[in-house]
């Protein structure tokens, strides 16, 4: 399967363990084209609709609804979790979450 690095898709994410994210909803892939093409599994970051406006969340707009991107909760999961792809993140938005991202992870 073909997943693109900021494409939003359907995730199942159950089963799922204590505070982790769960149920099935939008996920942006964040792991890059060129691990999507050879590995089994990607790397997402799960999209709610609500959100306290913690530093780690990236507001985008799903649908014509606002969500949020909650990097804090970036993990792997098995290609065989993506149902369907709904949209791709708009440049702004792409620039958002690594901006986040780097916050969050790199300083």
């Amino acid at each position: 399967m073909k997943a693109n690095q900021y494409a939003v898709y359907i995730v199942n994410l159950d089963p799922t363990v204590g505070a982790e994210i769960r149920k099935t909803r939008p996920c942006v892939i964040i792991s890059p084209d060129e691990m999507n093409l050879y590995l089994d599994t990607i790397v997402i970051a799960p999209v709610t609709t609500t959100s306290k406006a913690y530093p780690t969340r990236v507001k985008i707009e799903l649908e014509g609804k606002i969500n949020y991107i909650v990097i804090d909760q970036i993990l792997t999961i098995d290609k065989s979790r993506l149902a369907k792809q709904i949209s791709v993140l708009s440049q702004p938005e792409i620039r958002e979450v690594k901006r986040v991202i780097r916050e969050a992870f790199v300083n």
